[in-house]
């Protein structure tokens, strides 16, 4: 028997491990490099938006004293919680008492740069309690915008002067304004809010949900588990794979002629908007979907057959709860894209201005991405402010969105 010779390494096999190795590094630190890179740009996004929204998420206000008990004005609770309770204070002239105060505290001038709305504050703290009506406070009501903006060293020279003035005098100050998550649009900066917009954008994307995931689920247990393999399902599959790539305004003219020729007069209203964005979605799902299908390894479906089951417990009971996981995966990256999509809704109307909340799936109304499209191009400096606090809130609303995703997903996930 021969003895086994050891490998001799030589020079060039050293030199050949050695430039291995070397590239090994290089790749590594790039791929390291390559993190690190998007993290910084992640970080200077986000800081970005976080400076520029912090005063977002603030207003202008004057600090005006009202004595609502010589006011004159009468309400109850009953009166109070009835719908149209607004309109029955400023019948009583409350409009009118807040301007009176306003001057008496703090000048004609001033009082003239108190918000065309700033009664309507008073009002909402009336019908929450009417008792208030025999008290008398301080209130913090909201500026003009140009007051606003001298507030903010921006305007003219004589209103920046005035803002200075307030400002000294302690009666303009710039306060967290929580209501700025509970308004609807408006065309003063000062009077805008972010819920309008987002209760449509969560009708819209329930609308996608309840469309779109079932409908490409079952597909794609169709495609993968029951339909033959012909000419046809190919075809089927391709175009499956193409619309997935297909730009998403093509889906919003598709919502435009088909929807809104059938139903005229929902123009703008989540229903339209949700159907759009199913279609964009559902080919997301159902490639998703098949892929998670198939790699359900096949003794699972071997071994439900063998046990008595049949193909459609076998699908329903074994194969479809161990793929959920991969389909969520998917319906997380369609759903995310969905919400923040543009174009399809701009074609189908959802850019009204829309002075409410909408009330249900029919209301008009608009969604995020598009609010932020809208304040982006006025040029009142405010409105800058509040977009990129509008942009913040859209952050939020996709990690919660998707944290609860990915909770599901890991939930219902099974390993074998």
């Amino acid at each position: 028997m021969t003895d086994r010779v050891a490998p001799t390494r030589t020079p060039e096999f050293e030199a050949r491990l050695a430039k291995r190795y070397s590239a090994e590094r290089r790749f590594r630190a790039i791929g390291l490099g390559a993190i690190l890179f998007s993290i910084a740009v992640l970080l200077v996004l986000l800081g970005n938006m976080t400076i520029n929204g912090i005063g977002g998420f603030q207003r202008v206000e004057l600090e005006v004293p009202i004595d609502l008990s010589q006011s004159g004005i009468a309400a109850d609770s009953a009166t109070m919680a009835q719908t149209d309770a607004v309109q029955t204070l400023q019948a009583q002239g409350l409009a009118d008492v807040v301007d009176y105060f306003a001057t008496e505290a703090l000048g004609e001038e001033a009082a003239s740069e108190l918000g065309a709305q700033a009664w309507r504050d008073v009002a909402a703290d009336i019908i929450a309690d009417p008792s208030i009506l025999r008290t008398e406070a301080v209130y913090s009501l909201p500026a003009s915008a140009k007051l606003a903006s001298g507030y903010s060293g921006e305007g003219s020279a004589e209103m920046q002067a005035l803002a200075q003035r307030l400002s000294d005098e302690g009666v303009l100050v710039k306060n967290f304004d929580p209501a700025f998550l509970s308004r609807a649009d408006a065309t003063n900066p000062q009077q805008v809010g972010i819920w309008g917009a987002l209760k449509g954008s969560i009708l819209t994307m329930i609308v996608t949900l309840a469309l779109a995931f079932p409908i490409g689920v079952l597909a794609a247990l169709y495609l993968e588990e029951y339909a033959p393999k012909n000419r046809w399902t190919d075809i089927i599959e391709v175009s499956i794979n193409n619309l997935a790539a297909v730009p998403s305004i093509i889906f919003g003219l598709l919502g435009l002629a088909v929807f809104l020729t059938l139903f005229p007069n929902l123009r703008s209203a989540p229903l339209i908007g949700g159907m759009t964005l199913a279609l964009m979605t559902m080919p997301v799902i159902v490639i998703s979907g098949r892929n998670a299908i198939k790699a359900v390894p096949p003794s699972i479906r071997d071994g439900a057959l063998a046990v008595g089951a049949s193909p459609v417990q076998v699908v329903f009971h074994h194969v479809l709860p161990l793929a959920l996981p991969g389909i969520l995966t998917g319906t997380i990256i369609g759903m995310a894209r969905a919400l923040g999509e543009t174009a399809p809704l701009l074609m189908i109307g959802m850019r009204a201005f829309v002075a409410t909340p909408p009330d249900g799936f029919t209301s008009p109304a608009t969604v995020l991405p598009v609010q932020i499209f809208l304040w982006s191009d006025e040029i009142d400096r405010g409105f800058v402010e509040r977009t990129s606090a509008a942009i913040i809130v859209l952050l939020l609303f996709l990690l919660v969105m998707n944290g609860l995703a990915i909770y599901l997903r890991n939930k219902f996930e099974k390993k074998w």
